[in-house]
């Protein structure tokens, strides 16, 4: 189905949704979730940005700072220790875009000086009231996701009373303060934030309802790999929920995610070609 919205820019790569588009993560922290420590040491997440680029790679996703349940934040300088780096290292070669994983205009700003052209917000720019301005002069997309609470603390008993609708106005928010700092609507990128203040009924209700939020005309990322709600009681561990990241990865798309956000980039590739040509 041809999507309501406009192809989007990001860096030098011209997007036209003709496809879906798989975003590699590249945690450059001691502690995120899945894999906190194992790209910490500068060489290992050069090689490893490089790694996600061979096999497929459409757009890496750097973050510093980890957003897993129960997580503090860090300052921005230490969050600039740990990407500018990288950051630098990567992009003259890299031939993909590089987007930034922050929620502080600070970070966003020297990354995109450093070769980003994209920001992946989970605050969906409301942590740093600066970001859209940023945003705004700089002319790069933005990720802009739903949270409900702080990473610290929104994953203990999230209710919601209508959570598509309640999510819906927070969209609408975002899209607001966008336009306010003179950000295009047509810049944006919207994600429901799986894993991100809700339960596991929530996350998979999302899912199946991922295309209610196609009315804002916007393009749609989903990012559920390896995260605690593809584990039934808690059974397998970060490293053994390949099959289930592989198969959310399928569903979002088919009800209408644009991007997946991963870290296993190849078997995504696998998985999704084999998917979408078993369904044309």
């Amino acid at each position: 189905m041809k999507p309501n919205f406009s192809p989007i820019n990001i860096g030098k790569i011209h997007f036209d949704f003709s496809r879906p588009y798989v975003m590699g993560i590249l945690n450059v922290t001691p502690d995120s979730f899945s894999d906190g420590g194992n790209f910490f040491p500068r060489d290992k997440a050069i090689e490893h940005a490089q790694r996600m680029r061979e096999e497929g790679a459409d757009i890496i996703d750097i973050g510093g700072e980890s957003t897993r349940p129960g997580s503090d934040p860090v300052s921005a300088e230490e969050e600039l220790e740990r990407v500018i780096p990288v950051i630098e290292a990567i992009a003259p070669e890299l031939k993909i875009p590089i987007s930034i994983d922050t929620c502080k205009a600070e970070v966003a700003e020297k990354a995109l000086d450093s070769g980003a052209s994209m920001i992946n917000d989970v605050t969906g720019l409301r942590g740093d009231d600066k970001m859209a301005a940023l945003a705004s002069s700089c002319k790069v997309p933005v990720v802009v996701m739903h949270m409900k609470g702080k990473p610290k603390t929104m994953q203990k008993n999230p209710k919601y009373d209508d959570m598509i609708g309640e999510i819906g106005e927070y969209f609408e928010g975002s899209i607001r303060i966008a336009d306010d700092a003179g950000l295009p609507r047509d810049k944006l990128i919207l994600d429901p934030g799986l894993g991100f203040g809700k339960t596991y009924e929530h996350n998979f209700a999302l899912i199946r309802n991922l295309g209610q939020f196609q009315k804002f005309g916007l393009p749609l990322l989903v990012g559920a790999s390896r995260k605690r709600f593809l584990s039934v009681d808690n059974k397998y561990p970060e490293t053994e929920r390949l099959e289930q990241s592989l198969a959310v990865a399928c569903a979002a798309v088919e009800n209408g995610a644009n991007f997946v956000r991963v870290h296993d980039v190849l078997s995504t590739k696998k998985a999704l070609w084999a998917f979408l040509n078993i369904n044309i």
